[in-house]
């Protein structure tokens, strides 16, 4: 009697490995990194920058080769109350939020010298955007706007009036 106890005791283990404690399922990658659901939403919003910028490098290509290209998460806000907050020359900002800031060329912290750069926010422009398409098309008008910025020049000579297929809009 004494080991039918010993014996039912022992049936319940498992191993460690085996357990899924507190029914969360198996750990690990659900898709193999080959596949493009592998990719994060960072990577794609960085594909799609890319993409939306192609036009306008293949227009304006040599006035834009020493501007570079980047992308935060967020602006950095050192201010709390909206009202203290202002944002300095070459921010495109939508009801108070930063889409998109120009720095210009100049002397890094260090002491260096920088090179122009247009920085784009992901999180307040996917925000802004329905979906995909939305997003492209709202990353396409912010470049133009950026790029018009650091050109000097009006927005409509960057487009160049080219038909994106959404009826001029």
């Amino acid at each position: 009697m004494t080991t039918a106890r010993r014996t039912l005791r022992r049936s319940p283990r498992r191993s460690p490995r085996g357990r899924d404690r507190r029914g969360r399922g198996l750990r690990g990658l659900l898709y193999p990194a080959s596949t493009p659901a592998f990719t994060t939403r960072a990577e794609k919003f960085d594909a799609m920058v890319l993409e939306a910028l192609e036009p306008i490098e293949h227009r304006w290509g040599a006035e834009l080769a020493d501007l570079d290209l980047a992308v935060d998460d967020v602006p950095e806000v050192t201010e709390t109350s909206p009202e203290d907050v202002v944002w300095g020359a070459g921010v495109l900002a939508d009801v108070g939020v930063p889409l998109a800031q120009l720095v210009p060329a100049g002397v890094d912290p260090e002491g260096l010298p920088s090179r122009a750069r247009i920085v784009l926010y992901r999180r307040p422009l996917e925000a802004r955007a329905r979906g995909g398409a939305d997003l492209a098309d709202l990353l396409h008008e912010v470049l133009i706007e950026q790029v018009a910025e650091y050109l000097n020049v009006e927005p409509d000579a960057i487009d160049g009036g080219e038909d994106r297929g959404d009826g001029g809009q």
